[in-house]
Formats: structure tokens, sequence, C-alpha cells
């Protein structure tokens, strides 16, 4: 009986820990099953449209195109790229916005695409071209291309901006007033002759100095040497005063005209046609005949001989 004693406590102690164990198992297969359940159900990756750029600001010149490319593409999650079964391609209306002037218009290859197909999981290159149509001022221009599914009911869109930098343009013109480039003189006097200066530029241009290239001992001087400052678009008239020596002999002659600024530079090649006086062309007259009269004296005193 002593042996019987002893031996229940062991008996009830492996009695409880066989039904804890059996009272746990089921516990435990249905946390599993939650967990398989829990695992089962995955969300699907919402669908997007994703851009890329190397180059979203551009700089060019008042007038030129500004090019930018870029890369779209139509997927879901980070999977790799690569066309996945059971997925179709989607069509994208293309809307470009930009600035009051301007043009642009998003293309594939030679070809403007204002509608495009995109496979899923999928990269398509493409260009968006801009390019002013009238003179803008320098500074950042901001376009913006837009994919908007054209599905019924797929509200799925995606955009894109790029910044178009233009940049200040200089350039100074230096013309005669009739066009042309040449003119006639009058030796020992001052003749008047007209330039126009012109600042095609995209701004305005400061101190811009005047100066010429004229035979020796000619005087030249401009009624404005030095011009402080020529706006954009505007033109100035400046008058020249041309003196050649009395003594120059009648002939053609070249001269050069420059306008010289820190941004711009130009000049022009004159070509003149110095006249004498009327004096000296009657005194040269005057000596013909007298040469004349002298030589038919001669002979006429040779003859009598």
């Amino acid at each position: 009986m002593e042996t019987i004693k002893r031996k229940l406590p062991v008996f009830f102690i492996i009695l409880t820990l066989t039904l804890s164990i059996v009272l746990m198992i089921p516990g435990m297969l249905f946390a599993q099953e939650d967990e398989a359940t829990e695992e089962e159900i995955v969300e699907p990756e919402p669908e997007e449209l994703i851009f890329d750029t190397k180059l979203p600001k551009l700089q060019a010149k008042d007038g030129e195109t500004f090019t930018f490319n870029f890369d779209v593409a139509y997927k879901a999650g980070d999977e790799p790229f690569g066309i996945e079964e059971g997925k179709s391609e989607k069509t994208f209306d293309i809307t470009v916005d930009y600035p009051a002037g301007w043009i642009a218009a998003v293309a594939s290859g030679s070809t403007e695409a204002p509608a495009i197909n995109l496979k899923f999981n999928s990269r398509e290159s493409l260009r968006l071209m801009a390019i002013p149509l009238v003179q803008q001022e320098p500074g950042e221009y901001e376009l913006k291309a837009t994919f908007k599914s054209a599905v019924e009911g797929d509200t799925l869109e995606g955009s894109i901006e790029f910044t178009a930098v233009i940049t200040a343009t200089y350039e100074i013109s230096l013309t005669t007033k009739t066009g042309r480039l040449s003119t006639e003189l009058t030796s020992g006097k001052d003749n008047h002759y007209k330039l126009i200066l012109e600042n095609k530029s995209s701004k305005s241009v400061e101190n811009i100095s005047l100066s010429s290239t004229e035979p020796e001992g000619w005087q030249v001087s401009f009624d404005k040497e030095k011009i402080e400052s020529i706006e954009a678009g505007e033109k100035i008239e400046i008058d020249v005063t041309i003196n050649p020596p009395e003594k120059t002999i009648a002939g053609d002659y070249m001269m050069t005209f420059r306008a010289s600024s820190e941004n711009s530079n130009d000049n022009i090649e004159l070509r003149v046609t110095v006249e004498t006086p009327t004096i000296w062309g009657i005194v040269g007259i005057g000596i013909i005949v007298v040469v004349i009269i002298g030589v038919a004296v001669i002979f006429a005193r040779l003859g009598r001989r």
C-alpha cells in the first residue's frame, strides 16, 4: 500500500501533463491555420505610372527648341521589368501644359503622340519637345506632360514636369542708314554720313563705344562716341563726320566702323570715293588748257622754222 501511495503523485503529474498537451494541440493547429490563412490573403500591388529623366532642366537661347528625353513605365510594385502573363497593354491619353507663347508636345520617335499604348511592366522612351513661338524674356518656364488612362472608369494617372531655361542673348548690329556700303566724299570739307546701331539682344546692352579705321590724315568723329545703354530691339542713329584732307587724291578708299561692348561687337567696311572740290576741278581744267596752249605755241614756232 505504501508503494501505491508513493506512485499516485507521479501518476497524477503524468496525467496532468498529458491532458495539458492534448488540450494545447487544437490551439496550435488553429493558430497554424490562421497564419496560413493570413499568408494566403495578399493584397495586389496598385498599378502606377513611373517616370524617369536624367535632364529635367535644359538651357537654350530664345527661339531654339528644347528636347527633354524621358521614360515612362506602367507597372505595379517593385517587380523587375518584363511582360507578365495575363496582363494586357493599356491606352493613355497625353496632355501637355506649357506657357503662353509656346508650343509643346510629346513625341515617340519622330511622331507626335497625343496618346500611347503601354504594355504592363514595360518601359517606353519618349520625348517632350517645346519651342517659344514669340520672343521670351530670359528666365525659367515650366512644362508638364500628363498621362491619363483612356479606359472608362480607370483613374490611373501620372505626370512629369520639366523646366526650360531661356538664357540671355547679346547681339548688336551696325549698319548704314541707306543700306549701301559705299558713298562719295569731297576732300577738304566735312562730309556727314549716317550709321544705325541696333540692339538685337534679348536684353539691354551697356557701355557701347564707337570707333573707326580710316586713311592716314583723315579726320573722323561721331556725334555719339559712347552709348551708355541701348534697350533690346532699340535702334539709334549715329551721325559720322568724315573730312579727307584737301590734297587727297581722287579715288576709292576703305574705311571701317566698329561698335564694341563687353557682350557683343560688330563692324562694317565702307568704300569711299573721294572727289576733289569744284574749284580744284576748275584749276585742273585751267592747267590742262594752259598745257595744251603751250604745246600748240611750241609746235607753231617750230613749224615756222
